[in-house]
C-alpha cells in the first residue's frame, strides 16, 4: 500500500469515528446506565428479583458468566438467581461501586465495578464487568461477568 492510500484510509477512518462520536452523548449514556444499575440494586434490595432482571436483555442470547460457568438466557439467569437467593436473608442489601463506564461503539458500553451484598447469612463482595447495549431505546445488560 503506498503512502497516499494509507493517508486516505486513515482520513476516512478518522472521519467515520468523528461522525459516530458526534452522534453519541457519552455523558448522558453513562448517567443513564448508572441509573439502570441503581434501580437494579434497589429492586434487588427489595427482594424483587424479577424487577432486578429488568436491567438484563430478555433474550436467550444473554450471557452470565459466574463461578459455575456460563449461563445462557434471561429465564435461566432468573431461575439461577431465585435458586441461589431464595429469601430476603439471602438477597440482603446490594450496592454497586462503579469504577468505569467506557464507550465501545454506538449504543454499546462496558462497565466495570464492585458489588457489596450485606446480608444476615454473610456478606458477599466481588467485582463485575458488564456489556450494556441500547435495545429499543433502553439500556440492557447483554453480558454479565461477576465474581
Amino acid at each position: 500500500m503506498n503512502i497516499n492510500k494509507l493517508i486516505l484510509f486513515l482520513l476516512l477512518v478518522s472521519i467515520g469515528c468523528e461522525q459516530v462520536a458526534s452522534t453519541v452523548n457519552i455523558d448522558k449514556d453513562s448517567t443513564d446506565i448508572r441509573q439502570v444499575l441503581a434501580q437494579s440494586a434497589s429492586d434487588w434490595t427489595k427482594g424483587d428479583l424479577e424487577a432486578y432482571m429488568n436491567a438484563y436483555w430478555e433474550s436467550e442470547d444473554l450471557k452470565f458468566i459466574g463461578s459455575s460457568g456460563v449461563t445462557y438466557g434471561w429465564q435461566q439467569t432468573l431461575t439461577n438467581y431465585k435458586k441461589g437467593y431464595p429469601t430476603a436473608a439471602h438477597t440482603g442489601t446490594l450496592t454497586f461501586d462503579i469504577i468505569h463506564v467506557d464507550f465501545l461503539a454506538k449504543d454499546v458500553y462496558s462497565v466495570i465495578g464492585k458489588y457489596k451484598l450485606e446480608r444476615t447469612v454473610g456478606e458477599a463482595n466481588g467485582i463485575f464487568s458488564l456489556l450494556f447495549k441500547r435495545i429499543d431505546g433502553q439500556w440492557k445488560i447483554i453480558v454479565d461477568h461477576s465474581e
